[in-house]
């Protein structure tokens, strides 16, 4: 063990097996093992021990839009990584639209990859883009890196990113399927959503009224379908309704490969205390009614969904105007998601082994990182501390995204985040965040 640079100790440490108290000795920016919490430290090594405060496995953020290159004003590689950091994220995959090239060729890929290379305080992977046109691109995207591919089944909001309909689904996923690759999809039905009402004005019930339940439930439903006849494997991006929970069981036991994902805000947050106008709380699919949000909550309880991550998705004020028709949809939470479950899952009597697995180890599976996602031996030292009990009031002004937006503003969330390492380094330690040294990763080989 003479070899081992570091090991943090903590009277409370969730590991795979349970949360306990250890020592975990870090050799080269990976774990070399986690030992009884009164282990003698190694000749040479560093001991930071955080006692009662909790050590995490570094979070795993699948679902961000970066917007960098191109939309710059509204996020990018450097201030999404550091409100990333700031919140006990380690790693995150950036999503394919909403920057300027959208991810649907190499080229763009490696136009992206060049932007965020010297900004990223932490590890930063690539989601591919699966649009009308670009089935010839997906498998030289897979094979550069990317872990998968996104698709819109309705308007995505932004013209460099059309939407595919039934056809054009079918022919990317059976591509993606030829080389065993995943299909994330924006699972709303377009059909559903031109028969509701037109959004307009600042009352969120007739926003809610404008993205029917349905919508979502007959796309996935669809998706559901084709993925049995193709044998390929799906993911239910941003999960809203809790209508759809007994459809993705039933596949689920039938061995339909679907994994599903939802979000802080649709488990934190209720259309019922939505303010007129306050459109930092408009998404697509959308917050809805808290009876909906306890099933959400059954959903993760019982396995129906896999995970938790943010879609953060942010933009410049002028564009949160207060009609909600016309505002941008998106909900800026990258730093606060751990904090805004974790308050809500000690409600409902939930642990953090429970938010960990949910929000660290499920994302890095779906993606397929296995040296992230958990503190045992071989895996990345990336780790978050965790004072569970202390508690903060949120001031947007102190968050490290590029515009101060949040649908969290003013409220008081259990969970401050002591200090965030990117293998075996600190890179948060609550106050300040170090330069970047996050490594832009791709696509693990699956056997």
């Amino acid at each position: 063990m003479s070899e081992i640079e570091l090991v943090l100790r903590s009277t409370r440490v969730v590991t795979p097996e349970g949360t306990r108290a250890a020592s975990v000795a870090v050799q080269d920016g990976r774990i070399a093992a986690v030992l009884p919490h009164d282990a003698e430290v190694p000749a040479g090594a560093r001991l930071t021990d955080v006692g009662d405060d909790v050590l995490l496995p570094g979070l795993v953020d699948t679902h961000v839009h970066v917007n960098d290159p191109g939309r710059t004003e509204w996020e990018g590689f450097w201030t999404a990584t550091r409100a990333a950091a700031a919140g006990g994220i380690t790693t995150l995959v950036d999503m394919p639209l909403n920057s300027l090239p959208p991810t649907t060729t190499t080229a763009h890929l490696d136009t992206k990859r060049e932007v965020a290379r010297s900004k990223a305080h932490i590890d930063v992977g690539f989601w591919g883009g699966a649009i009308p046109g670009n089935v010839k691109d997906l498998r030289p995207l897979h094979d550069a890196g990317v872990f998968g591919f996104k698709c819109f089944l309705s308007p995505s909001g932004v013209e460099e990113f059309p939407e595919v309909d039934q056809e054009q689904l079918a022919a990317a996923l059976g591509e993606i399927a030829g080389f065993d690759g995943l299909l994330i999809v924006h699972a709303e039905d377009p059909g559903h959503l031109d028969e509701a009402p037109e959004p307009h004005g600042p009352k969120y019930a007739d926003f809610l009224a404008s993205r029917p339940r349905i919508s979502e439930n007959e796309a996935i439903a669809g998706l559901i379908v084709l993925a049995k006849q193709l044998d390929a494997r799906v993911h239910v991006l941003h999960l809203s309704s809790s209508d759809a929970l007994p459809l993705i069981a039933a596949a689920k036991r039938e061995g339909v490969k679907v994994t599903v994902e939802t979000c802080p805000h649709f488990l934190t947050l209720t259309a019922e205390e939505v303010p007129d106008g306050a459109t930092e709380f408009k998404c697509c699919p959308p917050i809805r009614e808290a009876a909906n949000q306890d099933a959400l909550w059954e959903g993760l309880a019982d396995g129906t969904i896999d995970c938790i991550v943010s879609d953060h998705s942010p933009s410049t004020a002028d564009l949160k105007t207060a009609d909600f028709g016309a505002a941008w949809g998106g909900i800026s939470s990258l730093q606060l998601g751990l904090p805004a479950i974790w308050t809500a899952a000690r409600e409902r009597g939930h642990t953090l082994d429970d938010v960990v697995r949910w929000m660290s180890t499920a994302p890095a599976a779906l993606v397929g990182l296995d040296r992230k996602g958990a503190i045992e031996a071989g895996r990345d030292a990336d780790f978050t501390v965790l004072a569970p009990d202390e508690t903060f009031t949120v001031d947007p002004q102190a968050l490290q995204h590029r515009n101060k937006i949040t649908a969290y503003a003013g409220k008081t969330l259990y969970g401050v985040v002591r200090s965030t390492w990117l293998r075996g380094r600190q890179i948060n330690d609550g106050t300040t965040l170090a330069e970047p040294t996050g490594e832009l990763l791709e696509r693990p080989h699956r056997a």
